[in-house]
C-alpha cells in the first residue's frame, strides 16, 4: 500500500525578465511582462510504500526540493497529481513556520497547531520536544536570536514529535553538530520502525544508503534511476566521478598544461593499463606512478609511501624493495610505480610522500620534493572514517 502516490507530475515556475521595479515603471511600460518557462520537475512518477524510507538524490536544482513541497502541499502541481494517505509533518528550510518575534516556546505551540494539534495535545509532548532539541536555556527567547543550528534542533523536535503518519524532511539536518545529527538519525530509525513513512532529501550518500528502502536519482527535473539503495547511489555517483575527471582535465588544458594536474607535480594515477585517471575509487585497484631524481636511479632502493590527510594526519605506510627505476613519462624524470589492490582509502584529497632508503646517492636533500596530492572517490556508500578496513566475517563454531 502506497502512501505517496506522485503521478506523472510537472511542474513550471515562470522566470521573469523585465519585472516592473516601482509602481511608475508598472503603470508606463506596456504590455505583459517577458518570462521564461522553467521546468523544475518534468513527468515524475512515484510511489512511496506505507512505513518506508525513500530518499531523494542529486545535483543542486535537480527537483528534489520542489518534488518534496508538492508532497506536502506547499507546491500545486503543475501537471499530474501527488495523493498522500496519512497526517504529514515536514521539515523542509531553516526556520519554516517560524515567527522571528515569537519566543521559542511560542513557534512550538503555533507549529503544532500549524499541523493539526490541540493546545492540549502539544502540552502533553511539549516537554519531551524541548529535551529533544536541548534548547531548555533558550526556550523563552525569540528565535530571532538562534543559530542556524538552533533553528533546525527546535524545528525538528517539533516535525518529529507530533505523531506524524509521513515524515518529509529536507537537507537541513546537516545544519545540526554532529551529536544532534546522530540523535536525529537515530530518531528517524526508530520513526522507521513504528510505521511511519518518511521521504529525505540528502546529499549524505551514507545516511541515504544506510536509512533507506528505496532511492531515486533527480537530474534535471526528471528521474534518471528509482530502486535499491546501493545500486542508485552508484550510478549517480559514477557519473559525478565521470564529470568531475572532465573538469579538472579541462582545467589542466586551461592552465598551459598538457597533462593532467597531478602529472605536473610528477606524480600520476594510472590504470593498470598505464593510462591516467585524475583520482582513484575505494575499493578498486590503483597504481601510483612517481617520478625520481636521476641520480636516485642508478642503484636499486627500498620505497616506502607514507600518506597523510590534508589536514596531515598520517593514514599509514607502504615499503618494498624495488629494481632500478626506469625512465618514465616525465621530463628528466625515472619512474617506480606502486599498486594498491584494492585501494582501501575513504573518499578524500591525501598527500603522498615517497622515502627512499639504503644506497650511496641516498640524501635528505633528495626526499624534499618528492611529495604528491591525489584524491580519492567513491562509486558506492564511503566508508566512515579514513579506510574501509579489510575483514571476513565468519560463522563462529566456538573455537
Amino acid at each position: 500500500m502506497s502512501a505517496i502516490e506522485v503521478q506523472d507530475v510537472s511542474k513550471r515556475f515562470r522566470l521573469y525578465k523585465d519585472r516592473p521595479g516601482s509602481v511608475k515603471q508598472l503603470f508606463t511600460k506596456f504590455g505583459r511582462p517577458k518570462y521564461d518557462d522553467f521546468w523544475a520537475v518534468r513527468n515524475v512518477t512515484l510511489d512511496v510504500g506505507h512505513a518506508s524510507v525513500a530518499g531523494l538524490i542529486g545535483h543542486n536544482g535537480c527537483g528534489k526540493s520542489t518534488l518534496l513541497r508538492m508532497m506536502a502541499g506547499i507546491h500545486f502541481p503543475t501537471t499530474g497529481t501527488v495523493t498522500t494517505k496519512g497526517r504529514i509533518s515536514a521539515l523542509l528550510e531553516l526556520g519554516a513556520g517560524f515567527h522571528p518575534e515569537l519566543t521559542g516556546r511560542e513557534n512550538v505551540y503555533l507549529n503544532a497547531s500549524i499541523l493539526g494539534l490541540s493546545r492540549k495535545q502539544t502540552d502533553v509532548i511539549f516537554d519531551r520536544i524541548v529535551d529533544f532539541s536541548g534548547l531548555a536555556a533558550f526556550i523563552d527567547s525569540p528565535v530571532k536570536h538562534y543559530s542556524s543550528g538552533m533553528y533546525v534542533r527546535l524545528g525538528f523536535s517539533v516535525a518529529v514529535h507530533v505523531d506524524p503518519q509521513i515524515l518529509l524532511v529536507d537537507e537541513v539536518i546537516a545544519v545540526g553538530d554532529e551529536d544532534f545529527q546522530r540523535r536525529c538519525l537515530d530518531h528517524l530509525a526508530g520513526l522507521k520502525a513504528s510505521g511511519v513513512t518518511i521521504v529525505l532529501v540528502s546529499h549524505n550518500l551514507g545516511v541515504i544508503g544506510d536509512l533507506c528502502d528505496q532511492v531515486t536519482w533527480m537530474d534535471h527535473g526528471v528521474v534518471r534511476e528509482s530502486g535499491e539503495p546501493s545500486s542508485v547511489i552508484a550510478q549517480y555517483l559514477h557519473e559525478v566521478n565521470d564529470a568531475e575527471s572532465e573538469r579538472l582535465r579541462i582545467e589542466a588544458e586551461a592552465a598551459g598544461f598538457s597533462q593532467t594536474p597531478a602529472k605536473a607535480t610528477q606524480s600520476e594515477m594510472v590504470d593498470d593499463s598505464g593510462n591516467a585517471i585524475e583520482f582513484g575509487v575505494t575499493g578498486q585497484p590503483i597504481n601510483l606512478r612517481i617520478a625520481l631524481p636521476e641520480n636516485l636511479a642508478a642503484e636499486e632502493h627500498t620505497y616506502s609511501l607514507l600518506i597523510q590527510t590534508e589536514s596531515g594526519i598520517v593514514v599509514g605506510e607502504t615499503e618494498m624493495s624495488m629494481p632500478l627505476a626506469r625512465p618514465g613519462p616525465f621530463p628528466n624524470g625515472y619512474t617506480v610505480r606502486c599498486r594498491f589492490e584494492p585501494l582501501l582509502l575513504a573518499p578524500g584529497i591525501y598527500e603522498g610522500r615517497v622515502r627512499v632508503h639504503g644506497g650511496k646517492t641516498v640524501r635528505a636533500e633528495a626526499m624534499r620534493d618528492l611529495s604528491f596530492p591525489f584524491r580519492v572517490r567513491a562509486e558506492n556508500s564511503a566508508p566512515a572514517g579514513m579506510l574501509r578496513l579489510p575483514a571476513t566475517w565468519l560463522e563462529d563454531n566456538g573455537r
